[in-house]
């Protein structure tokens, strides 16, 4: 795991290694154009290695805590409670980064230049890289004897065999073993606990049981993961459509200072970071005192809060659109509404995101064999990967219904006067709700991994 962690780490930082050249070249020769085949093999080589190191990192730390797996009830609590703790306070570390980029590492690639802008990073990398090297003699590895050592390599022979059969139209018996006839006969597996053993020999039956029990594992969690695909849409409106929002409002402080509109998305990280400690001080204890509240329970608050955050972004735009339907379109530019009229919503999301993301990192790793850890990991950051590709999707569906078919100006007009996104966040809010309701209907018969091992136990 460790070595499989390096290289990803590796590959980010080769990407901020070529990216911060390409900054340099571009400073030294601004006149001299810059191939974007380059760029682009920068930027890609970062994104695999994050793609690669984020949910094996994650997992990997949670597996440094003491194996919570079929223990009794009691036990099991306690040791789920430890893993909270564990996703509260990285998602604590995730989102105190990102404020430290948005605010420090933006002022000094605006004063200094995007060359010292890149190189910090790049060296930060080397730091963090070194230190987790060094940490690799003390780290607990967790070994699930379940599968075999190469599993990849049984999938492969299992495949073959799967084709040789099909191509041959012919099911081989041995005349050995009655029992292992009927077995086959039967379309039964031929090993009744496959790949329990290291080293076994029975690769084919392996691979097969490992990819049908993982195919198995993702089916049960799909619908959970479906319906929280509107909270990732939704927190793609921020860096969007709240900061060109903000473009068009009043943001003076003082007689000269004007605030970014961009820099209210640090209001998101400020809120996390500061009810993160009340979240962990006072919401889980009062709650588990009281029976707990559960992981979905918790998700589903802050899919809850997401939908009131768009029910005042869409009130705020409105009395936005008010207000610049009045004004005289030559002599004015910015509506003289507040921008910190938009902090309401802001901070909204960021109580959202202690729920509902801090639960999902949970869910989706405590819902998974130990063996699975990193996919259950990788299947909740791709909840806002494709949650980022659907809000793209559905605003070029709402450009192609308000616009492209001659039924009046688009929602997301570049004249702030006509847009209306006011009824797309009310679209988001509505979209949402159906979301939340099928959402609580899929967990009502949604077994929990923990309730399995306490029955068994």
């Amino acid at each position: 795991m460790v070595n499989l962690l390096l290289f990803f780490l590796i590959c980010s930082f080769k990407g901020l290694v070529a990216l911060t050249s390409t900054a340099l070249s571009w400073a030294r020769h601004p006149t001299d154009k810059i191939s974007s085949s380059y760029l682009f093999w920068s930027l890609w080589l970062i994104s695999l290695g994050q793609g690669g190191y984020n949910p094996s990192l994650q997992a990997f730390g949670a597996d440094q805590i003491a194996n919570d797996d079929e223990l009794p009830s009691t036990e099991y609590k306690k040791k789920s409670n430890k893993k909270s703790l564990f996703f509260q306070w990285w998602y604590f570390g995730i989102c105190g980064g990102s404020l430290a980029g948005v605010t420090v590492m933006s002022y000094i690639q605006d004063t200094f230049g995007w060359v010292l802008g890149f190189a910090i990073p790049t060296v930060a990398m080397v730091a963090s890289i070194f230190l987790f090297w060094c940490g690799s003699r003390i780290y607990a590895y967790k070994q699930d004897d379940a599968i075999s050592e190469k599993p990849s390599r049984d999938i492969v022979r299992s495949i073959k065999e799967a084709l040789s059969k099909l191509t041959s139209s012919r099911i081989t018996l041995s005349n050995n073993n009655p029992e292992v006839v009927e077995l086959e006969l039967q379309e039964k597996p031929l090993c009744q606990n496959p790949g329990s053993t290291k080293g076994s020999k029975e690769g084919p039956c392996s691979g097969i049981s490992y990819l049908v029990e993982n195919g198995k594992v993702v089916s049960r969690l799909f619908p959970i993961w479906t319906m929280l695909l509107m909270f990732a849409v939704i927190f793609q409106q921020p860096a969007t459509f709240f900061t060109k929002q903000g473009m068009t409002m009043k943001r003076n402080v003082g007689s000269t200072f004007k605030i970014p509109p961009a820099t209210l998305q640090s209001a998101i990280t400020v809120s996390i970071i500061l009810l993160m400690p009340f979240y962990d001080a006072l919401l889980i204890p009062f709650t588990r005192d009281r029976k707990g509240i559960r992981v979905t329970q918790r998700m589903g608050v802050g899919m809850v809060l997401s939908v009131l955050a768009m029910v005042i972004a869409a009130l705020v735009e409105t009395k936005r659109l008010e207000i610049s339907q009045r004004m005289d379109p030559g002599l004015e530019t910015e509506v003289p509404l507040s921008i910190f009229w938009l902090l309401p919503q802001y901070i909204l999301l960021g109580i959202s995101d202690i729920f509902t993301v801090v639960g999902m990192q949970e869910f989706f790793y405590g819902e998974v064999p130990v063996r699975m850890r990193t996919m259950g990991i990788a299947l909740y950051t791709s909840v806002f990967g494709v949650g980022s590709f659907l809000s793209a999707l559905l605003i070029s569906l709402v450009e192609y219904f308000t616009a492209s078919r001659g039924k009046g100006k688009s929602w997301f007009s570049d004249d702030m006067r006509e847009a209306r996104l006011d009824k797309y966040y009310w679209l988001l809010a509505l979209l949402s709700v159906l979301s939340l309701v099928f959402y609580v209907i899929f967990c009502k018969f949604f077994v929990s991994r923990s309730s399995d091992l306490d029955n068994e136990n």
